[in-house]
């Protein structure tokens, strides 16, 4: 979904701040029936922005999608249905972010769902962990720590992660894995 309240340093979709197209929630279920795979990602920018997104949400589930959420966490998630899974990034100070984060959505997850943090440097990694302590999420989900590839080697945030003995999953960017040179698209 295009549009996004955030500015991100690191932000690999700034195209996404304008740039979109109009589509109804009809023509987007019906370009999704197209494809044979019944998994389905609603991405941003920042898809909570779009006055419908949860109206879509609730017409994928009916036709029995399983529905993926990726949220910045700076929009309420209380109207998303329980049956999505949500993937919220909770933004760490190198992102120029940080105070974005809306506290109350912790209250509206669940085991199924994800917390991404995506890390530029050791500040970041030290300041995630104690987000994480403070406010119990080792318990409360699958926690994801991810290196922004041009800033933090990624042998370096996992060494971190075993040092810290922490329960946490290092989640590669593989886009820029995948296509390292491609900008949209991936």
């Amino acid at each position: 979904m295009a549009g996004c309240n955030l500015r991100c340093k690191y932000c690999d979709t700034r195209y996404a701040y304008k740039d979109g197209e109009l589509y109804s929630i009809e023509s987007i279920l019906a370009k999704i029936k197209k494809y044979s795979i019944r998994n389905v990602e609603i991405t941003g920018g920042e898809p909570l922005l779009q006055s419908e997104t949860v109206e879509l949400l609730n017409d994928l589930l009916k036709q029995g999608d399983q529905v993926l959420l990726e949220t910045n966490g700076s929009v309420s998630l209380s109207p998303v249905p329980e049956e999505v899974v949500k993937v919220m990034d909770i933004k760490t100070p190198d992102s120029g972010e940080v105070d974005s984060f809306m506290l109350e959505n912790l209250e509206c997850l669940n085991s199924n769902d994800n917390i991404k943090f995506v890390l530029s440097s050791r500040k970041d990694f030290d300041w995630s962990v104690e987000f994480c302590e403070e406010h119990n999420l080792y318990e409360k989900c699958e926690l994801l720590f991810s290196a922004v590839k041009e800033e933090l080697k990624y042998s370096d945030l996992c060494d971190w992660i075993l040092e810290a003995g922490i329960n946490v999953r290092f989640q590669p960017q593989l886009h820029k894995l995948i296509w390292p040179n491609q900008k949209r698209g991936v």
